[in-house]
């Protein structure tokens, strides 16, 4: 089979794991996959290592040249994460310039190279994922050249993604004419949380509830065995007797932001001055200048302690050496992969989420939600997980949750929908 995917390894950060992961274990279900991606380019975070997989040896990735911002960067080259303004800024310029994003021009390098590929060994079906949407238009292309099964991956949704910028009315129009041509094109979809599913089979009534499948975010079991059996690796994990680590891990932009989070630290040690000292605050990711500034604004240096971008090995052992995870989300579709990852370590959830699925799968892990601007609610929601760390009584999701997102079975619901395509 062959997976199109623009972001893929050694490209790091969130979008690719999904991807990886399910490219690594399609093999135990009978799949051998061939993946479509570009050559290494710059881009905000690199990591070699997850391409040292033992479970990656059966997987052909074949590259070509890249289309995008990156290409004007060195290979290889880690790109300095840019101000939130700024990446704002470049984003609605982008919105605007290019339709469906700006790595629209790979799609004709892509097309070619599959079909050649095709033409050495056929395929039998075509697995496509995004962002970037250019990837699901060369899919439908590939598709109407060698009319084999077509399988969407929504890790996002399209048209009605929170932070699309949307010049005009024509914009959105000629984005939602895309995203229906290519939708029917498909044979089968698969989005990673249900509200995606709703406003897709809402927006365009062709497709059924039996078109769209759910397969969420996970965590790769093998990924936490590593960690746990080889400890540290050599990162400074050491733990102070009495001092509750909470941690988290990922990029902050647009609503997702740290900032109601370190107020609330803030405010709960003017009001519980003792607890200064007690709980510390580690960040693993790329920490924008902002971020710092605000940190050091509230008075929290001796607080907190930020790592920048780690390899995904060593992101683990910082999440297995933290008391309890964090996360932020501010709208209603979105569905971090990290939020998976944190439950599969086991470890207790603050989630910093609206009303929604989100809020939902971390109540079920055990974990405490408030408003991602509610600092009150954030306040005691850490009051009382250090509580709970004083009495020796944290708690975390069950093994039932925690396997429920186990990749290497959701993995096994992906191949399902292969079969069942071939068969019909």
């Amino acid at each position: 089979m062959l997976v199109v995917a623009y972001y893929f390894p050694p490209m790091g950060l969130s979008g690719v794991q999904r991807t990886l992961k399910f490219v690594k274990f399609l093999p135990q279900y009978g799949w051998l996959p061939t993946v479509l991606t570009v050559e290494p380019q710059g881009y905000f975070a690199m990591d070699d290592t997850l391409l040292e997989d033992p479970g990656l040896t059966n997987v052909r990735i074949v590259r070509t040249a890249s289309a995008g911002p990156g290409r004007l960067f060195s290979r290889n080259e880690v790109v300095k994460l840019p101000t939130e303004r700024h990446r704002k800024l470049m984003s609605r310029i982008s919105d605007t310039l290019f339709i469906p994003d700006n790595k629209r021009g790979w799609k004709k390098k892509a097309v070619e190279k599959a079909l050649e590929l095709h033409r050495e060994t056929p395929f039998d079906a075509v697995f496509t994922t995004a962002p970037p949407f250019t990837d699901f238009l060369i899919g439908a292309e590939i598709k109407s050249h060698i009319n084999k099964p077509l399988v969407f991956d929504y890790r996002d949704p399209w048209v009605d993604y929170p932070f699309k910028f949307y010049a005009t009315p024509l914009h959105k129009w000629y984005t939602q004419h895309l995203e229906r041509s290519a939708l029917r094109a498909s044979s089968h979809v698969i989005t990673t949380n249900r509200r995606v599913k709703e406003l897709l089979i809402r927006r365009y009534p062709f497709l059924t509830y039996h078109d769209v499948d759910i397969i969420p975010q996970g965590f790769d079991p093998d990924d936490i065995a590593h960690a746990s059996r080889n400890g540290s690796g050599g990162l400074h994990l050491k733990r102070s007797p009495g001092v509750m680590r909470v941690t988290y891990s990922g990029v902050f932009w647009e609503d997702r932001v740290p900032d109601h989070f370190l107020l609330a630290v803030q405010e709960l040690f003017q009001e519980r001055p003792e607890l200064r000292g007690r709980i510390e605050a580690w960040f693993i990711g790329n920490f924008r200048e902002e971020n710092t500034r605000l940190v050091e604004q509230l008075g929290l240096a001796d607080t907190v302690k930020v790592f920048g971008y780690v390899p995904h090995r060593d992101c683990i052992r910082y999440l297995l050496s933290s008391d309890v995870l964090w996360v932020v989300v501010g709208d209603t579709v979105g569905s971090p992969g990290k939020t998976y990852e944190y439950i599969g370590t086991g470890r207790p959830i603050l989630g910093l989420v609206p009303e929604g699925f989100l809020r939902s799968t971390i109540l079920e892990a055990n974990g405490k939600v408030a408003h991602p601007r509610d600092v009150a609610g954030i306040k005691k929601a850490l009051l009382e997980f250090y509580e709970d760390f004083s009495r020796g009584s944290l708690r975390g999701p069950t093994a039932e949750v925690i396997n429920r997102y186990n990749r290497r079975s959701l993995t096994g619901a992906l191949a399902k929908v292969f079969e069942s395509l071939i068969e019909s």
